[in-house]
């Protein structure tokens, strides 16, 4: 009889940490859930199916837009070196991420070389051909890559990462398995297009940044609005709205 009662003791115990085993599943993957869709971009990259996401600037600007003229910047004269420039700095060197301010010369890259850090760079400084060089050494795409995928991979041993909660784990495992870059061809076609972005007439292009660990695009036009687009969609993004 004693040992049926503790057989039936031990059942009760299993049973009890089975269910809390489930209830503590279900509770890390519902803030997982919650995590990757409540934002505008997380983790995993953009959180919607949509084409395209835009966030509303400020309505004064947005609301003149028809009466302010289109004064020329810096960045205006020399745009096609420019693009060029940054175009060698996405696909041959150890930069990750550029941020181009086309009203106001600004230019901030992220390298794979120092990935904590932005540098920030005179738009007119990038078409010179030596500055180039001393600021930004060769690296093939597919050594920045293995080198990104291995910072994940350094990031995911770290014992900090390990002390995170399950769902959090969870997140960075599936951030490491789902990465994929934009393809060369792709940031090519994206290059181009700033020109054609910058000298529409009406709604023209402010600032752009793209980031090839997220294969994202971010951009501002002159109504003060924000327009999130996916590398894969940006060129249906063009032929809708240009």
């Amino acid at each position: 009889m004693f040992c049926i009662c503790l057989l039936i003791q031990k059942f009760k115990k299993i049973c009890y940490h089975i269910v809390m085993n489930n209830t503590n599943n279900n509770k890390n993957f519902e803030l997982e859930q919650k995590i990757l869709h409540e934002g505008i971009v997380n983790a995993l990259g953009i959180t919607t199916d949509n084409l395209q996401i835009g966030i509303k600037g400020d309505p004064s600007i947005r609301e003149s837009v028809f009466s302010r003229p289109k004064y020329k910047s810096i960045v205006d004269d020399i745009l096609q070196p420019l693009e060029k420039n940054l175009t060698e700095l996405l696909l041959n060197r150890g930069t990750y991420r550029i941020f181009i301010g086309l009203n106001s010369g600004e230019i901030r890259t992220s390298s794979v070389f120092d990935p904590m850090r932005e540098e920030i760079h005179r738009a007119e400084k990038l078409i010179d051909n030596e500055y180039l060089d001393r600021h930004y050494p060769l690296c093939d795409y597919d050594s920045k890559i293995e080198n990104i995928s291995l910072i994940y991979s350094f990031v995911r041993s770290l014992k900090s990462v390990k002390n995170l909660p399950d769902y959090w784990q969870s997140i960075i495992k599936k951030r490491k398995e789902s990465w994929q870059p934009i393809q060369r061809t792709k940031i090519i076609k994206i290059m181009n297009a700033v020109t054609h972005l910058r000298t529409q007439e009406q709604f023209y292009l402010r600032n752009i940044s793209i980031n090839i660990m997220q294969s994202l695009i971010r951009m501002q036009f002159n109504c003060d609005g924000t327009q999130v687009v996916k590398a894969d969609d940006f060129q249906e993004f063009l032929s809708i709205n240009f």
